[in-house]
């Protein structure tokens, strides 16, 4: 992970949050703060290494954490354990490369292209195969499911291969999901289904285009092998073609990581474990021991808010915030069923499976700091009695963060680049219009992007606009404009620096269901064309694309994506 400049501290941790939450500068600084996956495209000082057999795990520190060594057996609970051994299980067909990010690999992991060109990179990446230095092993975690706690988890398909760190000095781990059993599998088989895979793979590196903190996709292998699964859970079982996913993130351990060891009384090994995170993922910050422990969570609660208020700015809906799903390092993982918005409806779920709304769109930033809580309570075990009430205290910081940053997005969303009271009214007026006509969430905002500050004023909607044209349905979008209008003269800014910016703002191309759905048959046809298509796209999602346009990747969605589901059986 990439060495940040340190942290000021004051004396004490309330001292610190007090001056962070007052000062006047608290999003600038937060930004500067702020790690994430997203957007990584500095290009390495090293050379690209044109082998494997140059390439190498750094040294395995995750290891020297409480190890299980009975790798090999599936049990319901494993104690006094933060990893276990395990290794990936073998395929009877073949793994194929069918695509990879080349800003991954090339940019992150420092890999000559050619490299993947070889059987011997698909061998590798798909699980066929251990390379000299990786010491495969599933990691151990509990969580709340659903708000219900769920006992002990971890990784039941997941195989984490090793650390890397780059010539920039971000520290990485590598992880294979759909690489097999491990002894957390339960009644599983380890494995991951083609459909999930796809989607996994081109949404981890849409998000990171759109400036989303998330972890990320290098490679997406398929085999020939086949899996039953029953994708609704309704009795209509069916085989389905298998893939594994290369996924990288600075870090995979989750709130759950912390909450097994704390909910089995493992007070010393979730003392290990909190020492272990705050000395590799949170480096800058100076203080260890309870002070660090503090100061950990704090920015923890800092940056989930900002990462729940980037998904809310994008349309984008999780699916399954489960705090085993939530990040320590405030990036999203884990993309099971989840969704990006097509009308502005605050009530959608994309996961088939939520029958309550507990996931919806607009339960996202509450689910956010209820999960953080649970973390809190884990953390509790490792304080003294002087710190009983400075865990309520940060998370206090929670919803202040999450609606600064959330107003920053909507500014930039907007083209607004001064601050006024009344912006966030203004957005949230928007808002309200675009819900009662369900006007497109993605659409309307580029079109505000698209359309000039004369033809807005004198409501000159064009047709192609068609989320602004949606909205013109109601009598009230005429104040709006009106409103939006008035607001933009007053920034006193060229109407083309303005548009531009916005553009650079709202994407022109998001995964919508539908556009996954069309690549994955595709796919499970054996043509891996789309999937192809789609990683340039949405890794360039801002820029107008001809070929794009005529499959109508930016026009209304059809009539028939209404009836898709996304479940989380995968």
């Amino acid at each position: 992970m990439r060495r940040l400049l340190p942290l000021i501290l004051t004396q004490g941790i309330l001292a610190k949050y007090h001056r962070l939450h007052t000062c006047p500068r608290v999003p600038a600084l937060l930004s500067a703060m702020t790690t994430s996956m997203a957007a990584s495209t500095s290009t390495p000082t090293s050379p690209q290494l044109r082998s494997l057999a140059d390439w190498s795990f750094g040294e395995p520190k995750l290891a020297e954490l409480p190890l299980d060594s009975e790798g090999k057996t599936i049990r319901s609970s494993v104690p006094r354990a933060i990893f276990s051994l395990a290794t990936p299980t073998q395929w009877k067909s073949p793994p194929v490369l069918v695509s990879f990010s080349k800003e991954v690999l090339v940019h992150m992991l420092e890999l000559d292209p050619e490299v993947v060109e070889t059987q011997d990179f698909a061998d590798w990446v798909g699980g066929q195969t251990v390379l000299e230095g990786s010491q495969p092993m599933a990691h151990r975690y509990g969580g709340h499911q659903f708000g219900h706690w769920a006992g002990q988890l971890g990784d039941g398909r997941a195989h984490l291969l090793g650390e890397f760190t780059n010539s920039m000095g971000e520290r990485l781990e590598l992880q294979l999901k759909g690489s097999g059993r491990t002894p957390y599998s339960r009644f599983g088989d380890g494995r991951a289904v083609l459909r999930s895979s796809v989607r996994e793979f081109l949404c981890s590196e849409a998000m990171a285009a759109l400036g989303v903190p998330t972890s990320r996709a290098a490679s997406l292998v398929v085999v020939k092998d086949k899996v039953a699964r029953d994708m609704f859970y309704d009795g209509r079982m069916k085989m389905e073609p298998c893939a594994v996913v290369l996924r990288i993130a600075p870090t995979w351990f989750r709130f759950g990581s912390f909450e097994i060891l704390a909910k089995s009384n493992e007070v010393e090994e979730l003392r290990q474990l909190a020492d272990f995170v705050l000395n590799q993922s949170f480096a800058h910050i100076q203080e260890a021991g309870e002070e660090g422990y503090l100061a950990m969570f704090q920015e923890v609660v800092d940056k989930t808010a900002q990462l729940v208020a980037h998904w809310t700015s994008v349309g984008f809906a999780h699916g399954v915030l489960n705090t085993d799903n939530m990040s320590i390092a405030s990036v999203t993982i884990d993309y099971g069923p989840f969704g990006f918005l097509d009308e502005y409806k605050p009530g959608f779920t994309p996961n088939h499976s939520d029958d309550n709304g507990r996931y919806d769109f607009q339960s996202q930033a509450g689910i956010g700091r209820w999960n953080l809580a649970k973390l809190a309570t884990a953390l509790r075990p490792l304080l003294g009695a002087g710190h009983e009430n400075t865990l309520e205290t940060l998370l206090k910081g929670y919803w202040p963060a999450y609606n600064a940053k959330l107003l920053e997005l909507w500014r930039a969303k907007l083209g607004l680049v001064t601050e006024e009271e009344g912006d966030k009214a203004l957005a949230e007026l928007l808002l309200a219009t675009m819900e009662v006509v369900e006007a497109d969430f993605t659409q309307t905002f580029r079109d505000l992007a698209e359309v000039s500050l004369e033809d807005l004023e004198d409501q000159k909607i064009p047709s192609s606009a068609w989320g602004l044209t949606q909205c013109m349905k109601h009598k009230q979008m005429k104040e709006v404009l009106s409103q939006y209008v008035g607001r933009l003269k007053r920034e006193e800014r060229e109407d083309t620096a303005r548009m531009e910016a916005m553009q650079a703002a709202n994407p022109r191309y998001i995964l919508r269901n539908w556009i996954a759905q069309r690549a994955i048959e595709l796919a499970e046809e054996e043509d891996f064309s789309e999937v192809r298509f789609l990683l340039e796209l949405l890794q360039n999602p801002f820029a107008t694309n001809k070929e794009a346009e005529a499959k109508g990747y930016a026009s209304p969605p059809p009539k028939w994506s209404r009836r898709l589901a996304v479940s989380c059986s995968s």
